[in-house]
């Protein structure tokens, strides 16, 4: 092991000087993935939705006929493309880069294969939407197809559990640490204060976040294994 891995495993980085570089690592790959994935991403959505069998409607909850309907979440409701691109500009290094591409890719194809096998969607909830709003806008490209499990809710639920293990890793404080909580917690509530899912789809996308955040843990790097190091 050289003296500069040493010095790296002893004397961390101050956390914002940390954020930055892991920022800069590997930031065009970072850009170019996560563009690529968002943009396939939206093709098969849609092809599932429109080729799927008959939807079944999910029923309604006591808790869903408590939350109101908030049309002021909605912009809560679309951070979620820049909230689940963090843990990917966050990552350290390729492995961990990998790690978290693996998870959005099996969570995206478990859910797609629900989807087409088990078509369901949620009630035609009378919204008042002004045409040529933002919410007529998603009420009208994002049909009620596609709702169990919440792939929104799935991807909230992944993007905080990485972004939680990140900024732990970096030595980050509390209240960043609370404001990652809060926000995955925040468009998780969107997705029913907007009317674009109902409990019963919101559960089945926190199982599914939470299986793959925490199925899916990074390996340690070599460096940091203690027979590794004494090898070195």
């Amino acid at each position: 092991m050289t003296h500069s891995s040493s010095l790296a495993t002893t004397s961390p980085l101050p956390w914002p000087r940390a954020l930055w570089q892991r920022c800069r690592t590997l930031w065009l790959l970072k850009l170019v993935g996560n563009t690529i994935a968002t943009l396939g991403f939206f093709p098969l959505y849609f092809w599932v939705m429109h080729n799927a069998g008959p939807a079944w409607v999910l029923p309604l909850t006591g808790v869903d006929r408590m939350i109101s309907f908030w049309p002021a979440m909605l912009p809560v409701y679309l951070t979620l493309w820049a909230y689940i691109a963090l843990p990917v500009l966050l990552a350290k290094d390729r492995r961990e880069l990998d790690t978290i591409a693996i998870g959005c890719a099996v969570m995206t194809a478990i859910a797609l294969a629900v989807f087409w096998w088990m078509p369901t969607a949620i009630p035609n909830f009378a919204i008042d939407a002004v045409p040529g709003s933002s919410l007529h806008f998603l009420k009208t490209f994002d049909a009620a197809g596609n709702a169990f499990p919440s792939l929104h809710v799935s991807f909230s639920v992944f993007a905080c559990i990485v972004l939680a293990r990140q900024l732990r890793e970096v030595g980050a404080p509390g209240w960043l640490r609370l404001l990652n909580l809060v926000w995955a917690v925040a468009i998780v509530y969107s997705t029913m204060a907007v009317r674009q899912h109902v409990l019963i789809d919101v559960l089945g996308g926190l199982g599914l976040g939470l299986a793959l955040g925490f199925a899916l843990r990074e390996r340690p790097s070599a460096a940091l294994v203690p027979g590794a190091a004494r090898a070195a």
